[in-house]
């Protein structure tokens, strides 16, 4: 009887943490790009043109960026809220920064989109990574940064 192949649980993660990010952050980076920062659409749509091609490559490093942040989480709910708003703000803040400054932000609309996305990181820290965890279950990986995850398993 022939044996069945592992899934190659790597290119799945990739997939999975990069489908979270593009689809949970394209909606909020429009309402902040917009709202926030007042750029014009155009700029908005070039913002995230530019944001899910550099998701790609990101998405999956942030994974296991969260995971490893996540270790230091406890099982009580303020510290899970805790660390994943450490390990989103820590990670992605600093890239969306010159993502909108690459996309024709104003000096002020910079400082005022960076520090929208600092407090929406420290907001959506915990519902991205409950998105993530969703997600990785869809792809039938388990939640990271509750069990490690092993690119070999």
């Amino acid at each position: 009887m022939p044996q069945r192949q592992p899934r190659d649980t790597g290119r799945t993660a990739f997939v999975a943490d990069t489908t979270a990010l593009i689809l949970f952050f394209t909606t909020t980076g429009i309402i902040n790009e917009r709202f926030l920062a007042g750029m014009t659409w155009e700029q908005v749509l070039h913002a995230r043109l530019l944001g899910a091609v550099l998701m790609v490559p990101v998405a999956r490093p942030y994974g296991l960026w969260r995971d490893w942040v996540m270790r230091r989480a406890t099982d009580g709910r303020l510290s899970r809220v805790l660390w994943d708003s450490v390990a989103l703000l820590s990670f992605q803040v600093p890239l969306y920064a010159a993502i909108i400054a690459s996309s024709g932000a104003s000096a002020g609309g910079l400082v005022r989109g960076t520090l929208g996305a600092a407090v929406m990181m420290l907001l959506l820290g915990r519902p991205y990574g409950v998105f993530l965890n969703w997600i990785r279950r869809l792809f039938g990986l388990p939640a990271g940064g509750e069990k490690p995850m092993s690119l070999n398993s």
